[in-house]
């Protein structure tokens, strides 16, 4: 199974840094651009097989985990993007949501996939959500660099991981919550949303609505499965 990973990885690598030193000549980007991308997927590649024993029983990685290792490549490429200078603004903004929007179709695939295969486990569904996770900050980071909205959207990438924090001081927030289909809406919500945002034919005005909106929502999913969880605490686990 590591074996599998490292096999993935690495191809992974030697795609993401093909794109990056292509995006580099194309849109004009800096010589660091190239370098980032590599340090960002290698540092979420090190989490990836650190967390890989809960994918047992299963013995290979699997074509599931195989899309979301994908899918987190171009969420490295597009975090690479971050703090670069603008040669041509909405250039870089229509590759940004060309980029974005391939990773949350592929998001689409990894589950229904691995259902199919048999290959469903803890660590897949970790690995597909904290890929999400990572993909809406990311997303938030960009609408702020390219003036679509206020400081404030970035809240929609920080909530996850605010969230996590705070179940080391209360550890009835670490329960397992059930399965939800608001909680998925809402992440495609926002993670649309954002792409949205992004593009240069949606002017400041209207997309700092859009994030606002999308903000509203997943601050409200999050508040409720908060409240299931206080609900419970006093239960056994």
């Amino acid at each position: 199974m590591r074996r599998d990973a490292w096999r993935d990885g690495l191809a992974c690598l030697v795609l993401l840094s093909g794109l990056a030193l292509g995006g580099r000549e194309l849109a004009g980007l800096g010589p660091w651009f190239h370098l980032k991308t590599v340090i960002v997927f290698g540092a979420a590649f090190g989490w990836v097989l650190h967390g890989l024993a809960a994918h047992a029983p299963h013995q290979r990685f699997g074509a599931a985990n195989r899309v979301t290792l994908v899918r987190l490549a171009l969420v490295a490429l597009l975090a690479a993007g971050i703090g670069e200078a603008f040669a041509d603004r909405d250039a870089l903004a229509w590759a940004a949501v060309a980029v974005a929007t391939t990773a949350a179709l592929l998001d689409a695939l990894d589950g229904p996939l691995a259902r199919a295969q048999g290959a469903a486990s803890a660590f897949g569904a970790r690995f597909d959500m904290e890929t999400d996770a990572l993909l809406v900050l990311v997303l938030s980071v960009l609408v702020v660099r390219f003036e679509k909205a206020g400081s404030w959207i970035l809240a929609a990438g920080l909530m996850r991981y605010a969230f996590v924090l705070a179940a080391r001081s209360w550890p009835w927030l670490a329960r397992p919550l059930p399965p939800s289909t608001r909680r998925k809406a809402v992440c495609v919500l926002q993670i649309t949303a954002l792409i949205v945002c992004l593009g240069p034919v949606v002017s400041p005005a209207w997309s700092a609505r859009i994030a606002a909106a999308s903000l509203a929502a997943l601050g409200a999913s999050f508040a409720l499965d908060i409240a299931w969880l206080a609900r419970r605490r006093r239960e056994t686990a």
